[in-house]
């Protein structure tokens, strides 16, 4: 998806833990027909492992004929990753891919030295309505890997592993969780997962990676006798091993990984360790030199600031 900068909620959240570092509100945003909220960059904190952009979308009920519509847009530097758990979006991007999404399916365009891609709802949907709801995250590429050439993975649910246990049900999207590892190829270290917990069911978030963080997507969560209700996003501290139980139904998402080697810029949709690589995609945008995306006639100018 396609974003620019806006302002964290002055409203925080005073509830925490020992093991807690910081408790994020993703702030809401309208991008035309229904809304995002998004947790991550955040004022203070740019990132959880490589995790650099984090949208929840949705969710949002389509009138038959309506549907979302984001033009096509460029990106460097990141991979992004797109997860739904209602409704269907069809992914086009320049380098001639053109895979529609469904949900617990995993998209993974990684964009590296630059990639253009449009995300629509698909036609049959738009005919009859649909729903829409889901995850949209940036990955930061490692510096040696921010010019690699631009790719796309697709993994349908069925690809993906599952775990079940009475009231515990998660699927590993990337990296490993719960006993299990998901065949996503990475350049980097980084975990992904959901966990849908029901009322009064508990499950372990492993110090495996020093930077992690539970977003509540919706629900309520207990950790260390604190309550949290989503949408939040929990930054943990390292080391500790957490414990979260479900006060009602809840759906979380795990995320973390290795810390970046350094911070990054960050500007529209663009993400580089270089401040200078930042204004070349800039230029390279306006000027047409991002190689067009089959199909689409529409793109998205470059804003002005």
């Amino acid at each position: 998806m396609s974003w620019l900068p806006s302002q964290d909620p002055i409203m925080g959240d005073t509830q925490s833990c020992d093991a807690l570092d910081l408790v994020i509100v993703p702030r809401a945003r309208d991008l035309g027909g229904f809304e995002v909220r998004r947790a991550l960059p955040h004022a203070q904190r740019q990132m959880v492992g490589p995790f650099i952009f984090f949208d929840q979308f949705g969710p949002v009920q389509f009138l038959a004929g309506q549907g979302m519509d984001v033009r096509p847009h460029p990106h460097i530097g990141l991979a992004t990753v797109t997860y739904l758990f209602d409704g269907r979006i069809m992914h086009r991007d320049s380098e001639g891919n053109a895979l529609e999404i469904s949900p617990g399916a995993m998209n993974l365009m990684t964009a590296g030295r630059g990639i253009a891609h449009s995300e629509r709802t698909p036609t049959p949907a738009r005919l009859t309505g649909q729903g829409m709801y889901g995850i949209q995250s940036w990955i930061a590429l490692p510096a040696a890997h921010e010019e690699t050439d631009p790719s796309f993975q697709h993994f349908d649910s069925a690809s993906l592993p599952v775990v079940e246990t009475p009231g515990i049900w998660a699927r590993v999207i990337a990296g490993s969780a719960f006993g299990k590892s998901s065949p996503v190829g990475m350049l980097s270290d980084w975990l992904y997962a959901e966990a849908v917990l029901e009322e009064g069911a508990s499950v372990p978030l492993d110090p495996d990676h020093d930077e992690r963080a539970i977003y509540v997507v919706d629900g309520e969560v207990e950790i260390s006798g604190q309550s949290f209700e989503g949408p939040r996003l929990l930054v943990f501290r390292p080391g500790d091993r957490i414990t979260v139980k479900a006060t009602r139904r809840a759906r979380m998402m795990f995320l973390g990984g290795t810390a970046m080697e350094g911070p990054r810029y960050i500007w529209w949709n663009f993400v580089s360790s270089r401040k200078e690589r930042i204004e070349e995609a800039k230029q390279d945008w306006k000027t047409g030199r991002f190689k067009p995306v089959p199909g689409e006639d529409e793109f998205i100018p470059l804003p002005n600031s």
